[in-house]
């Protein structure tokens, strides 16, 4: 019978696990919880103070300390001086008029770059799940594959259904 018995899923058995210790450790939390609320509190008669406290002196009435204004601090911000640009870069990428000129292929570069997205920040991963190198799991070629097929079969379906109701349309135009 071991032979039909189902491989468990790494990941699936990491979860478990870490859901088990997440709940020994509320566990824990809710026995020190409840020993910390059963802890008497010290009491103290009304007419005696703490010990190591000095004696209360009765409040004199004066006025409240005023409020201390400061001042803001301000920081000396160094600007770069217009005339930092060279001349070739003045002559290339502006006209007469100082306006910037439009410039074609670094828009096409911002468009693309858009559009294909921020860079992966653990590529190893990447090349791991891509592959199938986690155990359990299906390659994400695969799922690629088969989320590809699924849209090739919807589009189909719905020519289909288009093209079945332009006769309808056709004859209700006439």
């Amino acid at each position: 019978m071991a032979l039909l018995k189902k491989k468990t899923d790494p990941i699936s058995e990491k979860a478990r696990a870490l859901n088990d210790e997440i709940a020994a450790l509320e566990a824990e939390i809710k026995q020190l919880d409840s020993q910390l609320s059963r802890a008497p509190a010290p009491k103290f008669r009304s007419s005696t103070a703490p010990a190591g406290e000095p004696p209360a002196r009765p409040a004199e009435k004066t006025a409240p300390p005023a409020p201390v204004v400061r001042e803001p601090v301000f920081e000396e911000i160094k600007h770069a001086p217009a005339t930092a640009r060279t001349d070739a870069e003045s002559a290339e990428h502006f006209n007469e008029l100082g306006v910037r000129k439009y410039d074609l292929p670094a828009l096409f570069n911002r468009i693309r770059n858009h559009l294909r997205g921020p860079t992966t920040t653990n590529p190893r991963l990447v090349n791991y799940l891509a592959a199938g190198g986690v155990h359990g799991l299906r390659p994400l070629r695969y799922e690629k594959r088969v989320a590809r097929n699924r849209f090739i079969a919807l589009v189909i379906v719905i020519v289909v259904v288009l093209l079945g109701l332009l006769p309808f349309f056709l004859r209700s135009h006439r």
